[in-house]
């Protein structure tokens, strides 16, 4: 029996990385999925392949998870189109690194909006829908919540994580009562294309970060999706609010690499 047969996934940032992996494995794993992205050409591509591989998928029309009408008509067609939403996966969001005193309030706030406000208009807006099922939220954190860096400049970025991870704990609390569950992830440092641009670019200091992973190397888009697909199951059915990091044991290491 697969783990999330029949179930209705909402999954955001299903173009590349992290969200087509998810949206891959949920799939494989017997969830209905339903996609978008700003990208959503890419995202349409990520449906076909979860059709090739025998699996059902809808995408969106272009999704912006800052908006609060976007991600309200994303929910509804989704509800519309499967009967309800049994699953919420906030993956999609923007990230830039900049010093604190080159950064303008606009350089910090918009990748706020994109990676933390996301979850609060996504949660709020299919909550209706997940009090009816019983669902459950799987969020995206990173280890950038729980800790600081020497060598990458990110401020915006551990602020909205951080804050995705005491949002989460939140919804799990008031989503107690109507048996919604609420989890995060929080990957480490993850080869996908966009970290090859920056975090793992051959000038970056946190280029040679595998050497410095306890597990050996970095890691792999598809080990945050288990991860995820974990928190979504049956097999997770008493664990709400938990906070689970997949990073190789690398926030554990004292004193550690300089990330």
């Amino acid at each position: 029996m697969r783990r999330l047969e029949g179930k209705v996934a909402l999954i955001s940032g299903t173009a590349r990385g992290l969200g087509k992996a998810a949206a891959l494995r949920f799939a494989a794993e017997g969830a209905l999925v339903i996609g978008g992205d700003l990208l959503h050409d890419e995202a349409l591509e990520t449906q076909r392949e979860i059709g090739r591989e025998g699996g059902t998928a809808l995408t969106a029309g272009p999704l912006d998870v800052t908006r609060p009408e976007s991600v309200e008509a994303w929910v509804g067609e989704a509800a519309e189109a499967f009967g309800g939403v049994d699953i919420v996966l906030t993956n999609a969001g923007s990230v830039r690194f900049d010093p604190l005193f080159e950064q303008s309030y606009d350089d910090y706030a918009s990748p706020v909006r994109s990676e933390l406000d996301s979850v609060w208009l996504t949660a709020r807006a299919a909550w209706p829908h997940l009090t009816r099922s019983r669902g459950c939220i799987v969020t995206i954190g990173s280890t950038a919540g729980i800790s600081g860096s020497l060598t990458n400049h990110r401020t915006a970025h551990s602020a909205a994580k951080g804050g995705v991870i005491a949002l989460t704990r939140q919804l799990a609390a008031e989503g107690a009562a109507h048996g919604v569950r609420a989890n995060c992830v929080s990957p480490g440092l993850i080869d996908t294309e966009g970290s090859r641009g920056n975090l793992l670019a051959d000038s970056h200091p946190m280029r040679d970060t595998a050497q410095h992973v306890p597990l050996g190397r970095l890691g792999t888009p598809q080990d945050v999706a288990k991860a995820a697909v974990f928190l979504a199951s049956e097999d997770a059915s008493y664990v709400s609010g938990a906070h689970l990091v997949v990073d190789g044991g690398w926030s554990v290491v004292l004193p550690g690499p300089l990330t």
